[in-house]
This record gives C-alpha cells, sequence and structure tokens, in this order.
C-alpha cells in the first residue's frame, strides 16, 4: 500500500499540486468487484481545498487516472455501518449515496479517522459521523503559538527585557539639571572631549567634598549605630512574643483548616446531590411515559376516533420520549437502557398492530366497495371514494408516526395499499369503460358487432381484423354513392350531427369521471402517506426503483425522511400502479371510436388537449397529466391517419365512364369534413394541427380534381374543373377558414378560368361557317393585306360573305342556340346549378363574337351593304325564350 500510495502522489497528485493524506481500497456494494482507491487529498496553496478523490487503474495499461472528485464540504454523511463489530462497509453521502467495501476494516477506519480530522481542522460545516466508534474520533490538538516554543524567539524575548532593565528614561529634573548644565558650557557641543574632561574634573571636587563630609558626621554615625543595636533588641524580644503567639494559633490554625475542609465537602456533597436530582429530574420528566399512553399504546381501539385521537397522542409522547437528546453518559445507565427498550418493545407492538389494523381497512375497503360496483354498472359514473378516503385521513398523523419510526411496515403498507386499491380500480375502471363502450355502439348486440365481448371491455382482435370490419361497416352503408373514407368513417347522411354529437358527450364525461378519481386519489396519497407533492426542492434521487412495487428501494436507516423530488416520484408511481388499467382502456376506446367514425378522432383530439392542457396547468409532472398525454400521442396519431386515409382515398377514387361526373365525391367529403371541423374546433387549444390538416387536404383536393378531369370522358375537362371549383369556392367562402385564403382566391381563379374556356369552346359551333370565314379574313389581315382591300380575294369577297351569311338566318341561329343549350344542361350537374350562370356568360360572349363580326364587315367590306340576318336585340330574345322554354 506504502508503494501505491508512492506512486499516487507522485504521478496523480503532484503535478496537481496536492497532497495526498489517506487512502483505502474499495469496491462497489453488491456489484461486480472493480477495485479502486479512494483517496483524501488536501491543495498545498492556500486557501487549502479539500478532496475526496476516486482513482481507477486504467484498462489500457498499469498506470492510474483519476476518475472523479468530490469537495469535502459536499459530503453530509459518513456511515461506517457498525461502530462495535468489525465491518469493511461504509457509505458516504454527497449529492447521492455511495455505498463501499473496504479491502480491510483497518483501511476503513484509518480512512474515516483522516476524513475526521480534516473535518474538524479545515471546514466549518461538520459532517454527520454515523455508526462510527468514538475511539477514532480524537481531538485535533489545538497548534498555536504559544504551543510551539521555539528558542530563537524566546532568546530574542530575554534579550529585550535585559535591555528594558538597563535603559531608564531621565526624570524632569535630570533634564533640567543637564541643560542648565550644557548652557554653562557653551563649547559643550562643539567641543565633546573638553566637555568632558570638564566635568571629570568637577566630579573629582564633588568626590573630595563628600569624603570630608563623611569624616565630619563620624560622631552622629556612632549614635546612630547605638541607636540600631537598640532597635534590634526591641526586635528581638517582640519576635520572642510573636513566636508564642504563633504556637498559640497554630492549633486554631489546623481546627480552622478541618472546619474549611469539611465546610468544602459539605458544599461539594451538596453541590452533587442538587445536579444528580437534575438529572433524575430530566430522565423523569423526558423518559416516563404516562400509564394512559401505554394502554393506548397497547390496547387503544384503533376503530373509533376517541381511540384513534388517543393513540396519535400516546405515539407522538412515545416519539418525544425515544428522540430525547440524552446527555453524556445518560446511556451507561441500567434503567435508561431498560427504559429504552421498553420504548421499543412499545413502538414495535404498537406499529404492528397499526400496520395489521390498516391492512384489514384496505382489504375491508376492497369488498365494500365492490358491493356498490353494480348500482354504477348502467350508469356512466365512477364510484366515489371520498368517504373511504375521509374515513382513512383519520389515520394521517399515525402514517406519519410510523413513517419516521418503523419505515419498513410503512412501506408495507404502501405496497399493500396500491395491491388492493389497484384491483378494486381495475374492477371499478373496466366496468365504467364497458359501460361507455355500450352507449357509443348502442347496444349489447351492436357492441359485439364492434368487436367488444366480457365485462372487460376490451377490443379484440388485430388491427387487420379492425380495419377490415371497418371497411365493411362503413360501405355498407354507402351502397348508394361512393365514399372518400373507409376505414371507419361514415358521411353525414349515414351518422348525423346527433350520433356525433352522443359520441363527444359520452367522451367528454369518461374524461370527467377519470380527471377528478386521479386528483383527488393523488391528494389522498399525498395526505395520508405523508408525501409532497407541490413543492420542487433539490434532493437526492434513489438509484434503483422498484418496478412492481412502484416504490423507490431504499439502503437507509429506517426513519430517514425521503427528498421531495423522490416523494413527487413516489406519488407518480403509486398512482401508475393504481391506476395502470387507465391508459390501456383509454387506447380501446379511442380505437372503438375511431372504428365507429373516424371523424370521432376529431372531437377526441379536442376533448384530449383540453384536458392534458387543464392537467399540466396544475401539475405538469403528475401521473394525470403524464397519462392523458400519452393517450393524446394516440389520439392525434388516428388524426393524422384520418387525414393521411382520406388523401389516399382521394388518389384512388374512379369516376363512371357513362354518366357526367358533378361534384365529385371527396370535393363533397371535404366540405363536410372542414364544416364539422369548424364546429368542433371553435375555441380549441389544437387548432394549429386542423390548419395543417386542412393543407394537406386542399391540396390533395386541387390536386385529384384536375387529375379525374384529365381522365374525364363524358364530361369535358372544363365543366368537371369549373363546377368542383365552384363548389371549392363557396364551400370556403361560407366557413372562412383564414388559413385557406390563398386556396380560396386559387380555386375562384380556377373556375372562372374553366368557366371562360368552355363557354368560348362551346360557341365555336353555333356559327362555325362564320367563324371559319372570319377566321380566314383576320389571317389576311395577318399576312399583310389591308382590310378594305380584303373584299378583293377570291375565296374572301362579298358574294362569298353573302353566300355564309344566309346560311345563318335568325331562325338557324336559335336552333343552334337551343341545341346548344340542351348540350350545356347534359354536361352540367343539377347540384352545383350552374346552367343558368354558363348561359348568361355564352350569351355575352356570342354578343361579343357578333360585335366582333359586325366590326370586321364594316372594316373590311365598306359600303357593300352586307349585315347579319339577325341582331343583337334578337340574340337575346332567343336566349332569353330558350332559357325559359327549358
Amino acid at each position: 500500500m506504502t508503494a501505491i500510495k508512492h506512486a499516487l502522489q507522485r504521478d496523480i497528485f503532484t503535478p496537481n499540486d496536492e497532497r495526498l493524506l489517506s487512502i483505502v481500497n474499495v469496491c462497489k456494494a453488491g456489484k461486480k468487484k472493480k477495485n479502486c482507491f479512494l483517496c483524501a487529498t488536501v491543495t498545498t496553496e492556500r486557501p487549502v481545498q479539500v478532496k475526496v478523490v476516486k482513482v481507477k487503474k486504467s484498462d489500457k495499461g498499469d498506470f492510474y487516472k483519476r476518475q472523479i472528485a468530490w469537495a469535502l464540504r459536499d459530503l453530509a454523511v459518513v456511515d461506517a455501518k457498525d461502530a462495535i463489530k468489525e465491518n469493511p462497509e461504509f457509505d458516504l453521502h454527497f449529492e447521492k449515496i455511495y455505498k463501499w467495501v473496504a479491502s480491510s476494516t483497518a483501511e476503513k477506519n484509518t480512512f474515516i479517522s483522516c476524513i475526521w480530522k480534516l473535518n474538524q481542522r479545515y471546514l466549518r460545516k461538520k459532517i454527520d459521523f454515523v455508526n462510527v466508534s468514538s475511539q477514532l474520533l480524537e481531538e485535533l490538538p489545538k497548534v498555536t503559538e504559544e504551543s510551539v516554543p521555539s528558542g530563537e524567539n524566546q532568546s530574542v524575548a530575554g534579550g529585550d527585557e535585559e535591555a528594558v532593565d538597563e535603559y531608564q528614561e531621565l526624570n524632569a529634573r535630570e533634564e533640567q539639571d543637564i541643560e542648565i548644565m550644557m548652557e554653562g558650557c557653551e563649547y559643550a557641543i562643539s567641543n565633546a572631549e573638553a566637555f568632558a574632561e570638564k566635568l571629570s574634573r568637577e566630579l573629582q571636587v564633588l568626590d573630595g567634598a563628600n569624603i570630608q563630609s563623611i569624616m565630619a558626621s563620624e560622631k552622629q554615625v556612632n549614635i546612630l549605630m547605638q541607636l540600631l543595636d537598640e532597635a534590634l533588641k526591641e526586635v528581638d524580644q517582640i519576635e520572642l512574643k510573636l513566636s508564642s503567639y504563633e504556637e498559640m494559633l497554630q492549633s486554631v490554625k489546623e481546627q480552622m483548616d478541618q472546619i474549611s475542609e469539611s465546610n468544602h465537602l459539605i458544599h461539594l456533597s451538596n453541590t452533587n446531590i442538587v445536579k444528580l436530582l437534575s438529572e433524575i429530574e430530566f430522565l423523569v420528566n423526558h423518559m416516563d411515559l404516562a400509564k394512559g399512553h401505554i394502554k393506548a399504546l397497547q390496547e387503544g381501539d384503533l376503530a373509533s376516533s376517541r381511540g384513534i385521537e388517543a393513540c396519535t397522542n400516546a405515539a407522538d409522547a412515545l416519539l418525544q420520549c425515544m428522540n430525547v437528546a440524552l446527555r453524556p453518559g445518560h446511556d451507561m445507565l441500567l434503567a435508561v437502557k431498560q427504559q429504552q427498550q421498553r420504548f421499543s418493545d412499545l413502538r414495535e407492538h404498537f406499529a404492528r398492530r397499526l400496520a395489521n389494523h390498516l391492512n384489514n381497512v384496505f382489504v375491508q375497503q376492497g369488498h365494500d366497495q365492490s358491493s356498490t360496483l353494480a348500482q354504477h354498472s348502467v350508469e356512466l359514473t365512477l364510484p366515489n371514494h371520498h368517504p373511504f378516503h375521509r374515513d382513512l385521513l383519520r389515520y394521517a398523523k399515525l402514517m406519519e408516526w410510523l413513517k419516521s419510526t418503523d419505515y419498513a411496515k410503512y412501506e408495507g403498507l404502501t405496497k399493500n395499499y396500491m395491491d388492493y386499491l389497484s384491483r378494486l380500480y381495475e374492477r371499478e375502471i373496466k366496468d365504467f369503460f364497458e359501460v361507455a363502450k355500450i352507449k357509443m355502439t348502442g347496444t349489447t348486440k351492436e357492441s359485439k358487432k364492434f368487436g367488444l365481448h366480457g365485462s372487460s371491455g376490451k377490443l379484440t382482435g388485430s388491427t387487420s381484423s379492425l380495419n377490415k370490419l371497418s371497411v365493411q361497416s362503413s360501405g355498407s352503408r354507402r351502397s348508394q354513392s361512393s365514399s372518400l373514407l373507409d376505414m371507419g368513417n361514415m358521411s353525414a347522411s349515414d351518422l348525423d350531427v346527433a350520433d356525433r354529437t352522443k359520441f363527444d358527450k359520452i367522451f367528454e364525461q369518461v374524461l370527467s369521471e377519470l380527471e377528478p378519481l386521479c386528483l383527488a386519489e393523488q391528494d389522498f396519497i399525498s395526505k395520508f402517506f405523508k408525501l409532497q407533492q407541490h413543492q420542487s426542492l433539490p434532493g437526492t434521487m434513489t438509484e434503483a426503483e422498484d418496478l412492481d412495487g412502484g416504490t423507490p428501494s431504499r439502503q437507509h436507516n429506517s426513519g430517514v425522511p425521503l427528498p421531495v423530488s423522490s416523494e413527487k416520484d413516489m406519488i407518480r408511481q403509486m398512482m401508475t400502479k393504481i391506476f395502470r388499467c387507465i391508459e390501456p382502456e383509454l387506447n380501446n376506446l379511442i380505437a372503438l371510436g375511431d372504428k365507429i367514425d373516424s371523424f370521432n378522432s376529431l372531437y377526441m383530439l379536442v376533448k384530449m388537449s383540453h384536458h392534458v392542457w387543464t392537467a399540466q396547468n396544475v401539475d405538469p409532472a403528475s401521473f394525470l397529466s403524464t397519462t392523458l398525454g400519452n393517450v393524446l400521442v394516440t389520439v392525434k396519431r388516428n388524426f393524422d391517419k384520418c387525414i393521411s386515409n382520406q388523401i389516399r382515398q382521394m388518389e384512388e377514387v374512379k369516376i363512371s365512364k357513362k354518366s357526367k361526373v358533378g361534384i365529385l365525391p371527396f370535393v363533397a367529403e371535404f366540405e363536410e369534413f372542414a364544416g364539422l371541423a369548424e364546429s368542433i374546433f371553435k375555441n380549441a387549444e389544437r387548432r394549429g394541427d386542423l390548419d395543417k390538416a386542412y393543407t394537406k387536404l386542399i391540396r390533395g383536393v386541387f390536386v385529384n380534381v384536375e387529375k379525374v378531369a384529365n381522365e374525364s370522358q363524358k364530361t369535358p375537362r372544363d365543366v368537371v374543373m369549373m363546377e368542383n371549383f365552384h363548389h371549392i369556392f363557396a364551400t370556403l367562402s361560407r366557413l372562412k377558414i383564414s388559413c385557406l385564403e390563398a386556396e380560396k382566391k386559387e380555386a375562384k381563379q380556377k373556375y372562372t378560368d374553366h368557366l371562360q374556356s368552355y363557354v368560348i369552346y362551346s360557341l365555336g359551333q353555333p356559327l362555325e361557317k362564320l367563324n371559319h370565314f372570319f377566321e380566314g379574313v383576320e389571317a389576311r389581315v395577318a399576312q399583310g393585306i389591308r382590310e378594305e382591300e380584303v373584299s378583293y380575294q377570291l375565296a374572301f369577297n362579298k358574294q362569298e360573305l353573302r353566300k355564309v351569311i344566309k346560311e345563318y338566318p335568325g331562325k338557324e341561329v336559335k336552333k343552334g342556340l337551343d341545341n346548344l343549350y340542351k348540350k350545356v344542361d347534359k354536361h352540367l350537374c343539377e347540384e352545383e346549378n350552374l346552367l343558368q350562370v354558363v348561359w348568361h356568360s355564352m350569351q355575352d360572349e356570342f354578343i361579343r363574337q357578333y360585335k366582333h363580326f359586325e366590326g370586321l364587315i364594316a372594316r373590311c367590306y365598306p359600303g357593300s351593304g352586307v349585315t347579319m340576318e339577325f341582331t343583337i336585340q334578337d340574340i337575346l330574345d332567343y336566349c332569353s325564350s330558350i332559357a325559359q322554354s327549358h
């Protein structure tokens, strides 16, 4: 290990200016034994950063690589698993829980001890050390300047003290004397040697004077000495007296010391008694559970409101006693240990009793609720679970207590609740959807016809058989006319607005019944199981989830609360298991509605979009929002399929070769679709989807109208184009669809162009020879012959002109116009009623041609006196009489 530590320091941490303090060889718990190293490091530069680094051996060679690093300040908990027994497992709680198994317990303890010391030294935030031996958690010695002696510092300090002792500051009198002396010697500053010599001489004079004075006062000294001797004798006498007094007081002192010691012991004893009394009062006040609470926990009635309240108060009191913060040494007292054991036994007993009672309540609810299914079997309503929720919410506080004290039983109750309620809701929801399907199809026989059987209400058969049945049912109802939609859609003549409105109401009622049911159950789960559902706070997500039970798997101790995000996930997973049948049942119902009439996908798209939008406004991540969103995808797919089928069948449409075309079936179907869609999508959230469908459909209609017109043999191409585009233009003008304004203008233009083309083509027949004659005249003029010289051409002289004009007297013109009217009448269909419009256009065009012919005669045959044998007024009369006669 030393060699590895040296290699890691050299290869990984030294280049990053880090120092490796401790290392442990670990592998992940419960997985394949892939070893790696956890290293505790500190940076060599300030500010010091402490990290825990995971180092792994590279797969390509023998060198090590740095895999991931965590800052020590992000470490929340260190769990050693067992503080007494040797156990190589330990957990580190960073942003999530990492579980490790060390190669040895000694390495684990060394590493945890290092982490504890680094936390004590560098971090303000304290890390929680759980299940760690107290021997590993030793206080680091505080390193201060006082605790680190330095000889150099001491020597320096000693020299400073001597310097302080030698230096004495001058007082005011000394300063004044020095100033006076220096003033008397002006040369003191300029000649320091002379000044010093003068001072030396004066000092010698003063010393001599002092000696003389001492010799003169010898008598006074002798007298002083005698007085001192007498004083010493007096002192000796006083000392003798004091010694005798001291001997007398010695015994008193010993007695007083004994009394003082006795008083100290008495005071110490009193203090200890007070402290002991305080400790006993603390333990009695905080760890004494009332007999009434004990009785409630052992025998309390969990069925009555009063009993539930008593049990709730007793459980709270028990939890307070168990969670009391004991002072150091309390846990070593036998009485405390016995009381804690008694509390644990009470908690286990009451938790078991509460779990059994609630399990019985869940089972009884399933039986009671099943008895109410019969009365809802004929009505499109779901049973109300509010009374059951109301009764269970009385236990909400007890569930919160159970969650914090015994998570295993709390989790067991959660799974049992999901198991019982999922079966109950599955029966209710399947019966509910069975009723909805029967109401949609009318009777039980009709429901069997559409592929329903049994109480489950599921659609049977494969997708191909469903489509086959759809085509057969729709084909039998449209035997008199070809239809655009053969995938389960019916025209308005077969399935009227009332039937579609009935389907819409049933589908809306289904969604309206499911939505409050899901919201009420989700709200109950949140309140009863004490799970937060509306707040979004950062939390650690669990790594594994129990897909069967729908609850996250846990490796933490009981009583540790879940993060908020995990609780929201738990609510969603519980709802998913309880209502696991809603999504497939909705999909089956949607498939049935689409089979009955593919136009039903429009109703379902609008209703489902509205309910998804409402659910997402409440909680975008809720079960209801997610489930409805998934079903909405299916509805949108059916809607797109309906549009694709219409376009495909436009391309496959065949027309009769023996009868006139008239309004094409898919043009009429587009009108029906657009009218229905506009009524359904009024103020809908998914208007954009409809606009896209409109664009696809109208393009398909335009292309296929032109295709059918080109293939038509009985009816002229211009008539097919004119009638159908007139119908499309009228439809778009009536519905006022904003996204199809450009297509409306295009339809109008095509209608106008083909009307004009048909009129010109048809009018060439009544005056055919006259048309050919004047076409020859215009050809000669175009070749460069002057208009007044055309009459000199042999083929176009006046005699030829008179001959052609005589062939078209008024009677003949009227006969030709009458034949033309009959022919146009045969070409046009009655539905569109364009005969008079076309006839009026032909009248105008005929008059325009007449004026053109007269103009050519006037220019090319001036003064010839040649005129047509009928006038414009004759043309108007002919056209009017023909129209009236027919």
